[in-house]
């Protein structure tokens, strides 16, 4: 199962990005040299600064949904949770990155499903200890 650890950050600093309305894999316009403008984290990834977390990802639970171990996932706290958002869950005591799934309200429980094949979904009942702690928004990986 993936668990996440969540992370005690701030970003205070802007990074210089090339301006461009969105990457491009193509040959790129010698004009694009001069255009350029910063990323802020606070500005650009996060809503809602007073209920935003970061989590580390630890395991491989959610690989097929390109959430990997070592990632680092953007958690916002005030997000209604809906059916299929990957979310945190607090459950019996740790912390837990998957999907959920309401499906099965009517019939008195919910599930959290894995993004591999090799794990299976975890029903939560009623006297389980489960919170929906928050909506996983964005996430952050490394490639080298």
């Amino acid at each position: 199962m993936s668990s996440i650890k969540i992370l005690n950050t701030e970003f205070k600093q802007q990074l210089d990005l090339q301006y461009a309305s969105a990457i491009k894999a193509g040959f790129p316009s010698p004009a694009e040299d001069y255009m350029r403008d910063s990323l802020d984290f606070n500005r650009d990834l996060i809503a809602h600064p007073e209920s935003t977390f970061y989590g580390r990802v630890e395991g491989d639970s959610m690989m097929e949904a390109s959430i990997c171990d070592g990632d680092i996932a953007v958690i916002d706290r005030s997000i209604q949770p809906r059916d299929g958002d990957v979310i945190v869950a607090f459950l019996n005591n740790e912390f837990t990155i998957k999907y959920l799934d309401l499906t099965h309200r009517r019939e008195g429980y919910i599930e959290l499903r894995p993004a591999n094949r090799n794990f299976k979904p975890i029903r939560i009942d009623e006297d389980d200890n489960f919170e929906v702690w928050g909506v996983v928004v964005w996430t952050i990986k490394k490639w080298k």
